[in-house]
């Protein structure tokens, strides 16, 4: 069975619907930890209720790497094999992506390479795109410019504001997170180069 390690940041609701997906047996895995970087992660709380070791790490006074050696340590020794990026707000360093290569994902609110960092949402609207979305992807050194695993498009509406399509877009990641951890889950997933091939 395969074992997952989720960071988060914040309340992991993309956390959730994967945890709710692993319960009913859509997803042949099991979450070996939760670990989030804020003391007062929402998510560690919803994590706990579902019997998952959750726990905070603290980043003050560490270095980038310092701090991710310490995670890394913390996904190893509870032998995790695909580590899923939930909300987590900090960006991670090659140590770690060198230690889980193509064994990282994450979900961006855009259609990658589309308007990458923080905030997608707003800068699609200021950018005033018809279309923007959600894609999920591996983790390389650069930020958000790994490997592409799904996308999925959203449009933008006239009245839209950044709360509106966050919320729409949201939705998606919702669908689309869970998807990927599957096809990875079940062996069908084939990193050639940039891209993702879906066996």
């Amino acid at each position: 069975m395969l074992k997952l390690g989720i960071l988060i940041s914040g309340r992991g609701s993309n956390m959730l619907v994967i945890i709710e997906k692993i319960e009913r047996g859509n997803i042949p895995a099991e979450i070996a930890c939760v670990i989030s970087d804020k003391e007062d992660a929402k998510g560690l709380v919803k994590a706990r209720e579902h019997n998952i070791c959750a726990f905070f790490l603290d980043p003050r006074g560490l270095s980038r790497k310092d701090y991710d050696k310490l995670i890394v340590y913390e996904l190893k020794k509870r032998d995790v094999e695909l580590v899923l990026l939930a909300g987590f707000m900090r960006i991670i360093s090659p140590y770690f992506v060198d230690e889980y290569k193509n064994r990282i994902m994450n979900i961006h609110p855009s259609l990658l390479p589309a308007f990458p960092g923080l905030h997608g949402q707003r800068q699609a609207l200021e950018y005033g795109v018809k279309i923007t979305g959600a894609t999920v992807h591996f983790v390389d050194y650069g930020c958000d410019t790994g490997p592409i695993i799904l996308q999925k498009p959203v449009p933008v509406l006239d009245d839209d504001t950044e709360e509106t399509l966050s919320e729409r877009i949201l939705k998606e990641e919702h669908k689309i997170y869970p998807l990927a951890v599957k096809l990875y889950a079940e062996g069908r997933l084939e990193v050639i180069g940039k891209r993702v091939k879906i066996l």
